[in-house]
């Protein structure tokens, strides 16, 4: 984890949680991962890196993380496990391999126009969208 321990305190102060130790270690583990982490992943990260907390406590911590939008839930296929990511507030796609698990970023939005022509057609100000696409990556489709 960065010196900047807290650099969340203000997000978890406004969401009505505790700028506390695991609530920063997770959010780091989060931010540092190169695509959304399982609970268990960080949990297994936090371990490496000598902190001391539960898979339940993990999970707990990930869950109030959600509720305040502070970290994004992406379930994923096959095993039905949620990964977690970072809110960046970033405009983000993905397609999920149903056979290796492998999460894939989409490199611009497809959906930015339609979005557009949708909310004027009902009179509606969309202020963000999900999409998840799923599939077979190249590497299962081969096999």
């Amino acid at each position: 984890m960065s010196s900047d321990g807290d650099r969340y305190k203000e997000r978890l102060k406004q969401g009505g949680l505790k700028n506390t130790k695991h609530r920063n270690s997770i959010l780091a583990a989060v931010e540092d991962g190169k695509q959304p982490l399982t609970a268990e992943e960080i949990y297994l990260t936090l371990k490496e890196q000598g902190i001391a907390i539960s898979l339940s406590s993990v999970y707990r911590i990930l869950n109030s993380l959600v509720q305040i939008r502070l970290v994004e839930k992406t379930v994923l296929p096959g095993e039905e496990k949620a990964a977690f990511e970072l809110n960046r507030n970033e405009h983000k796609h993905y397609a999920l391999c149903t056979g290796c698990h492998k999460v894939i970023d989409f490199p611009d939005c497809p959906l930015e126009d339609y979005q557009t022509k949708l909310g004027d057609s009902i009179g509606f100000t969309v202020s963000s969208h999900r999409l998840e696409i799923y599939g077979t990556c190249k590497d299962c489709g081969k096999k």
